[in-house]
């Protein structure tokens, strides 16, 4: 399994509707992407203060194996939503990416 962790660090500016809306533009890509098995999206609730680097919000997609998170990558909506996403946060340097494999 391939664990797809993105952590963003959103612009003041942005809204929580908004927000709300690039997380539904990738929770709606779970029913088109075989693989795609779960998705888990909300703020840092962490106690360690600061240790976030203000990268406050995120979401973590649980993948079958590479090849469904490749198929996502690839996948037009998911461009879609990860052109939203850096736009929001100002530019790739306030998103985060790291695939972990689980062993099965």
């Amino acid at each position: 399994m391939i664990r797809h962790c993105v952590f963003i660090r959103y612009r003041p500016t942005i809204s929580s509707a908004e927000k709300a809306s690039i997380h539904a533009d990738i929770t709606a890509l779970m029913p088109k992407i075989e693989g795609m098995l779960a998705v888990h999206i909300g703020a840092n609730v962490s106690p360690e203060t600061g240790m976030d680097k203000g990268f406050a919000d995120g979401f973590i997609v649980d993948f079958a194996d590479a090849a469904a998170r490749d198929r996502y990558l690839v996948d037009e909506g998911h461009q879609a939503a990860g052109s939203r996403i850096v736009a929001a946060a100002g530019g790739v340097d306030g998103v985060f990416v790291y695939d972990l494999e689980i062993a099965g």
